[in-house]
């Protein structure tokens, strides 16, 4: 009840701002714009509330809080103020229109949903024109399916189809916990995340890969033992390094060509396979 009276409170005093004149208008953008009088941009900004408030009741099926839309609206409106050129000859209302339903449609991407939405344009038209477009369709042909439905609005507002279905989804449902308790309702039956799939592997799976990992690294290890130290040298800068080097960058360092590394690196790669089938033939495969 609060909240209802001070959104009330906040209408009537939008609604008893004094109009500006055209002249009066232009005098105090004037006046903020050459002289940074605050005053005058105060003035132009309570003398358009009403815009912003007429805008948030456009707003007010997303469910948000309407003083809360028309806060955000207002900052719209200030910065709006801030930016108007009053040579351009265009009415402060025309200008600040598009400000204040910016601000309004960025709080309301921010908060419908704790799921994060597009933040591009075509995502923010079908976010905002969804539902219009919808009813339109369906008004226009009753018999339209909704596969036909969400078709030409992807084709109307030029996203794909896959991104109409998605938010036509999201719109149609609310947000839910997923500490919820599922669907059965017992407190012992467990919460909704419980039920959501893993994509990692099964404990027993785990555990063989990391034996037959570390069972890989003691036969690598080994094999590295039948390297020379100039192979030894090549291998760790070209093959196990996080950023290999170069042929040229290791010629250069070790005073050979870059061919002349290759062939080292080439016979070094043979004797590491050598070894390691000889440890495992099942490491042939890997070699």
């Amino acid at each position: 009840m609060k909240s209802m009276s001070a959104d009330r409170r906040m209408i009537k005093i939008a609604m008893a701002a004094p109009y500006l004149a055209r002249d009066e208008e232009h005098d105090l953008a004037v006046r903020w714009k050459e002289s940074s009088d605050q005053n005058a941009r105060n003035q132009i900004a309570m003398a358009h509330m009403r815009l912003v408030v007429s805008m948030a009741g456009k707003f007010r099926h997303f469910g948000l809080s309407m003083s809360d839309l028309v806060q955000e609206g207002y900052v719209g409106l200030l910065e709006a103020a801030a930016r108007f050129e009053p040579e351009r000859d265009v009415r402060f209302s025309t200008y600040a229109s598009w400000w204040i339903r910016a601000s309004m449609q960025d709080y309301i991407l921010r908060n419908w949903s704790i799921v994060r939405g597009g933040t591009s344009s075509a995502q923010k038209a079908l976010f905002f024109n969804l539902r219009r477009l919808r009813a339109k369709l369906a008004r226009g042909d009753s018999q339209l399916t909704a596969q036909a439905i969400h078709e030409e609005i992807a084709a109307a507002l030029g996203v794909s189809l896959a991104d109409v279905q998605t938010m036509d989804a999201r719109l149609s449902a609310n947000d839910t916990s997923l500490q919820m308790p599922t669907i059965s309702g017992d407190a012992d039956s467990g919460e909704r995340l419980d039920m959501l799939a893993c994509d990692d592997p099964l404990p027993d799976e785990q555990v063989s890969i990391m034996i037959d990992t570390e069972r890989r690294l003691t036969w690598l290890n080994a094999a590295l033992g039948h390297l020379n130290e100039r192979e030894m040298r090549i291998i760790r800068a070209r093959r196990l390094a996080d950023d290999g080097a170069t042929l040229e960058e290791l010629g250069a360092d070790l005073g050979i060509s870059k061919e002349r590394v290759r062939q080292i690196e080439s016979r070094a790669l043979q004797k590491l396979k050598q070894a390691l089938v000889s440890a495992d033939p099942g490491m042939a495969a890997y070699a």
